[in-house]
């Protein structure tokens, strides 16, 4: 266990470290700034998508997936963040109450 986290840790560090390595020349590159400009945002939906419609190796349809549908417009009609994130955990919270 313990070679598996000092590999990871030297493993992030180095990719870190190639990453400053980068000529400013690439980073200035109008495609690798629009590019990660954009890159959380899909990290950010990927991350929400396998936490929404997956439990272990499969596709779900839960009471998680219907809070996120209220989440969602209720963010579509642009609701505060916080009644966001209320509506769509209240309704995921009665879902699986009821069910």
């Amino acid at each position: 266990m313990w070679t598996a986290v000092l590999l990871g840790t030297l493993g992030v560090y180095l990719l870190k470290l190639v990453g400053l390595c980068v000529p400013k020349s690439v980073l200035e590159q109008p495609q690798v700034q629009e590019a990660s400009a954009l890159l959380p945002v899909a990290l950010l939906a990927a991350l929400v998508a396998v936490q929404t419609f997956a439990t272990g190796h499969d596709l779900v349809l839960d009471a998680r997936a219907a809070g996120f549908a209220v989440a969602l417009v209720a963010a579509l009609l642009r609701a505060p963040f916080l009644l966001v994130v209320a509506l769509g955990a209240g309704t995921a919270a009665m879902l699986r109450l009821i069910t």
